[in-house]
């Protein structure tokens, strides 16, 4: 039930909005430092192999399957408290997560040697990002059904959320290029370790206010019941199993994130050999970002509101595509010309990003109707897990075919000599995003089932049951 209706607590309103946002600005502040520049960080100032990082990124996908749904067990079975069920580990986790996330960028140990790297990266990126990141993102991420539990507001939430999202990548995409980036002697745009270290300390520091601005903020109104039954794993597993919406979203979300941390992934490779002016990639995350807040956040909840948050998704995913088809037959010489194609796909994609979060709660809620009983964590961690898989294909696949096409220390040092070399570096920049977004599409429209109507119907039946339950 409700605690808003019975005057305990204040109603739900823009506070709640902004707090909600600044969580996600919390978790990208060492999030996208780390899809976008981790990949680059140890090629070329720690000296490890590309197709050694990117492997090992895709291998600690395999300690999430097991830690995201355990940590999704823990908050569904965690006794709501006087501060809400969820809003309490915000306050118990925003200092671990910051710490492990600036322990993966010491460049002090860039002279070690390559075994001691190797280790250090596994440590450290497993300590991050499958313990301390999922102990903070699958609460934070499954509070949003406590907040409120009207279908309106949830999608405000997500838009808020995605609006969090975005300046956190605006700052960090625009900043860190402009100071990270120097041109050696030779006159080659190239990442200084000593700075990325500094800025990721920074951004830790950040990332613990703005979890605890988020906690301040935030209220859980809806008081989403402890869950008390045994866990059955193999009831559970088939219950995901024949969830076609939860599939469904799950491959568009590790296509969606596939596209996306790609281009932000190989934007260090491209702006830096190809273009070789590595500051060039602040401007297409400022202008892509600003494209977001001004086009996406002020009229995707409104288009999906009219047409639906599938359909509208399906449209805007293959816009992305296409810009990028055209990007790779055109291939600008100038650099403007790229950062046009990079900032229209980002747009195209800040759509579907602007509602996906109230496309997780719309999967909780067929779930809910389907099986009767409500599991915001469990899902949240399935999600999750999925998100975290689009993040390390999206770095592995970089960092394999960076090794595939012969991208070295030498090139990197002189990428003017090795014209064969940046041309395949250009192509695999605009087919990773052709495919992660060509995929969602696919999924979306095969697979996922959540059309305007079903949603609808859904919400419909939810509002009759607790109806009858507060009556009760």
């Amino acid at each position: 039930m409700s605690k808003a209706k019975t005057g305990e607590v204040k109603p739900f309103g823009m506070k709640d909005k902004i707090g909600y946002a600044l969580g996600d600005c919390g978790n990208d502040f060492t999030f996208i430092l780390s899809s976008s520049f981790i990949t680059i960080f140890y090629t070329n100032v720690m000296g490890v192999a590309g197709w050694v990082v990117g492997t090992l990124i895709m291998c600690a996908r395999f300690v999430d399957a097991v830690t995201d749904v355990t940590m999704g067990q823990i908050v569904d079975r965690s006794k709501p408290g006087k501060n809400g069920k969820f809003r309490p580990w915000l306050k118990r986790m925003c200092i671990p997560v910051a710490v492990a996330s600036f322990l993966i960028w010491q460049s002090e140990f860039a002279n070690m040697g390559n075994t001691f790297k190797v280790v250090w990266l596994i440590v450290t990126y497993l300590l991050w990002g499958s313990f301390m990141y999922t102990s903070i993102n699958i609460p934070y991420s499954s509070m949003a059904s406590a907040i409120t539990g009207d279908p309106g507001q949830r999608s405000q939430l997500s838009n808020f959320r995605t609006i969090g999202a975005t300046l956190a990548g605006l700052f960090i995409g625009f900043l860190v290029p402009q100071v990270a980036y120097v041109y050696n002697e030779n006159g080659v745009s190239t990442l200084s370790g000593p700075r990325m270290t500094i800025i990721a300390g920074v951004f830790s520091v950040c990332a613990v206010i703005c979890y605890l601005l988020c906690y301040k903020m935030t209220t859980e109104r809806v008081a989403v019941p402890q869950v008390t039954q045994k866990l059955n794993v193999g009831k559970m597993l088939k219950s995901l199993v024949t969830n076609r919406a939860l599939i469904g979203i799950m491959l568009a979300a590790i296509a969606l994130l596939l596209g996306q941390l790609g281009m932000g992934t190989m934007a260090g490779y491209v702006f830096t050999s190809y273009y070789n002016n590595g500051s060039m990639s602040s401007y297409a995350s400022l202008f892509g970002a600003l494209g977001i807040l001004v086009i996406c956040a002020t009229t995707a909840v409104k288009i999906s509101k009219k047409v639906g948050k599938k359909e509208m998704s399906i449209v805007s995913c293959a816009f992305s595509t296409v810009c990028y088809i055209v990007c790779l037959i055109v291939r600008p010489q100038n650099v403007w010309v790229y950062i046009a194609f990079f900032i229209l796909a980002y747009i195209g994609l800040g759509f579907f990003n602007t509602v996906i979060w109230a496309m997780i709660i719309d999967v909780i809620d067929a779930a809910e109707v389907k099986n009767g009983v409500r599991e915001d964590g469990t899902i949240y961690s399935i999600y999750s897990f999925a998100r975290k898989l689009g993040q390390a294909l999206a770095a592995g696949i970089s960092g394999i075919f960076i090794s595939v096409i012969g991208y070295t220390d030498e090139v990197a040092a002189a990428p003017s000599n090795y014209p064969e070399v940046m041309e395949k570096l250009f192509n695999i920049t605009c087919l990773i995003p052709i495919v992660g977004f060509g995929l969602v599409v696919v999924f979306l429209v095969l697979i996922y089932p959540l059309n305007k109507k079903k949603v609808e119907e859904n919400a419909a039946v939810l509002a009759a049951k607790r109806a009858e339950s507060s009556a009760e």
